[in-house]
């Protein structure tokens, strides 16, 4: 499978999406017909992943056309639809991005709204490997002759994306050029995503790894057993601060303290240029079971709560690199999306 994993097809009247939620034990498909479905397959993670959330969320509006004829809605009804779907996760940028980049097309008709869909998810795809291709270069430039133990924080593999991913693309390219050694894919607390789904991932690709918990990710990286940190990105500020997974500034911290380089690669879709810095930056938090239990069982006492944020906030003076489809951007040296805002040309 590899590197064919998609997460996210249209088949026609729908959308076809891997069931991330029982990965790694089974490999099971979501057919989604409707907005409600869409919506709650959104917000149960069915689909994941800021690249991802932004073509289901651009099909997504063919979905709410399509039932809007079905039951006889009107506009307001359709519209309210999309508007369920477009913030149906706060945090990731894309999903509304995906949303906001078909809606003009809906006077044209459905097949319109499609087809720009799908060309979103091919422009996915072939910046992916854009991406996977610059990252390995800025890299390798930094790193001698020799290979490489890079670690990774959740997922944002092909499962995440429309193909081959972003932080988990420079990764597949370090492994094609003979240059990795080892991942080190974080468990990724609560949900898991790193041992479920990037070791699933790294394994169908040939890639070795290891699983760690959350916690072992700063020693791993000050014991001097990491090169290079890669995560991927849910939304990105003009001034390059960046939220991803809870857990991301945590490696940050570890790799500034270690002097090793924190890269994040994301598509320039990511980059919010009308958010001036993480502070404006929603935080998702989701709900307490998702720490408090586990297959259904307490794991904490029966009047515990808990705080769960999705994610966190790295300070742009933290990230050595971005990493997007148009080339590396050293945002820690003041190299920011703000310094930038049309595309560099690529560095490869």
């Amino acid at each position: 499978m590899g590197s064919d994993i998609r997460a996210v097809t249209w088949t026609g009247d729908g959308l076809r999406l891997i069931d991330q939620t029982v990965l790694p034990g089974r490999f099971e498909h979501c057919e989604v017909r409707d907005t409600a479905s869409l919506v709650d397959a959104i917000q149960r993670l069915v689909v994941r992943g800021a690249p991802a959330l932004g073509v289901a969320g651009a099909f997504g509006v063919a979905i709410a056309m399509a039932e809007a004829e079905r039951k006889g809605w009107g506009e307001t009804e359709r519209d309210e639809a999309i508007e369920r779907v477009r913030s149906a996760r706060p945090t990731a940028v894309n999903l509304a991005a995906g949303v906001d980049r078909v809606v003009p097309l809906i006077p044209k008709g459905v097949d319109a709204v499609i087809a720009e869909a799908q060309a979103l998810l091919e422009e996915d795809v072939r910046g992916n490997r854009a991406i996977g291709c610059a990252g390995a270069d800025w890299i390798l430039a930094r790193s001698g002759d020799r290979p490489l133990r890079v670690l990774t924080h959740c997922n944002a593999g092909a499962l995440a994306t429309a193909g081959w991913g972003t932080a988990l693309g420079v990764i597949r390219e370090l492994h094609e050029r003979g240059r990795l050694q080892l991942v080190y894919a974080d468990e990724t607390r609560p949900l898991l995503q790193g041992s479920r789904l990037t070791a699933w991932e790294l394994e169908q690709a040939g890639i070795p790894y290891r699983v760690q918990v959350d916690g072992a990710a700063a020693s791993t990286i000050l014991r001097g057993l990491v090169d290079v940190a890669v995560i991927g990105a849910d939304r990105i500020a003009a001034n390059g601060d960046t939220a991803n997974k809870i857990g991301s500034l945590a490696v940050a911290l570890a790799c500034a303290d270690a002097r090793i380089p924190f890269v994040v690669a994301a598509p320039r879709s990511t980059i919010d240029f009308a958010m001036p810095s993480g502070d404006q930056i929603p935080i998702e938090e989701r709900a307490p079971g998702e720490v408090l239990t586990w297959s259904g069982a307490s794991i904490a006492p029966d009047a515990a709560n808990a705080f769960n944020p999705a994610f966190d906030v790295t300070p742009a003076r933290l990230v050595t690199a971005l990493v997007t489809e148009t080339g590396v951007l050293e945002v820690s040296a003041g190299d920011t999306p703000a310094t930038h805002p049309d595309p560099p040309k690529p560095n490869h």
